[in-house]
């Protein structure tokens, strides 16, 4: 049987409308606690959001497994027939703010290779999508990125905030040497959005040294198939069950973008 792409999209445009209906989110009693790591934050919101999507795709996809932010991932493997690897919410402490650039998540592979993945943008109605070997669409119009130089491109970063003490010196040490060779530089504050918009040219490179592989897994497939390249910053593959540095860009730029995110 043919996967079902729409059950998937449909799903997660439902989901949307839980996080149009948050309001003061910050304010809420209740709706927000502190996780481990600086500025890591979960609402019941993003809760609410994975709850309906497992819930959902269990029923539609009853041997699926599940790698998702916000449950216990022990027993997850990429070995397996059917591997959802889900955000609900990419972008809480943006969600939070009510900054309105959020996202949803959605990678799916199959025995480690990916098969479709999609990002949704309630906000703004974005529903990026892509499928293995099919090329990559924004609200069903094929997209794909940009043919900018570096001396023109527009480059968008993550700061791993999370691992702050870690990594904050790497970070903005690679976002100068960027930001001297480059346009300009941007921070939307979501990496599966910031992926996104590398896939439909309006930026031509993202570059983080640490995600989570829900932050990635939609957004890898969609702008592999929009004709882009991601990597680790070592020109590895980024992990799908494990965390990894993660850069991406229209294809022309992405050794010179590597190479100023290197340590």
């Amino acid at each position: 049987m043919a996967f079902d792409e729409k059950y998937v999209t449909d799903l997660m445009r439902e989901c949307g409308k839980i996080m149009l209906s948050a309001h003061d989110v910050e304010k809420e009693n209740g709706a927000v606690e502190v996780k481990e790591g600086a500025a890591n934050f979960v609402t019941r919101y993003d809760k609410a959001v994975q709850d309906k999507l497992i819930g959902g795709l269990s029923e539609r996809f009853p041997e699926a497994s599940f790698l998702a932010e916000e449950k216990d991932n022990s027993d997850s493997t990429a070995s397996c027939a059917l591997l959802f690897v889900i955000d609900p919410i990419d972008g809480t402490t943006n969600f939070i703010h009510d900054m309105r650039c959020s996202v949803i998540s959605v990678g799916v592979f199959s025995y480690g290779k990916p098969l479709f993945g999609s990002v949704y943008n309630p906000y703004y109605d974005e529903l990026f999508t892509a499928a293995a070997g099919a090329g990559a669409y924004l609200n069903g119009k094929k997209i794909a990125v940009s043919a900018r130089p570096i001396s023109t491109a527009l480059v968008s970063f993550g700061t791993a905030p999370y691992y702050r003490e870690k990594y904050s010196d790497r970070v903005f040490n690679a976002a100068k040497k960027v930001f001297m060779q480059c346009a300009d530089i941007r921070r939307s504050g979501s990496a599966a959005y910031d992926i996104c918009c590398v896939a439909c040219g309006r930026t031509d490179a993202f570059f983080e040294v640490l995600l989570s592989p829900w932050d990635y897994a939609a957004g890898s497939i969609i702008i592999s198939e929009a004709g882009g390249k991601c990597t680790t910053f070592d020109g590895g593959e980024p992990s799908i069950c494990s965390s990894s540095s993660f850069v991406c860009s229209n294809s022309l730029i992405h050794k010179q973008i590597s190479d100023f995110v290197k340590e």
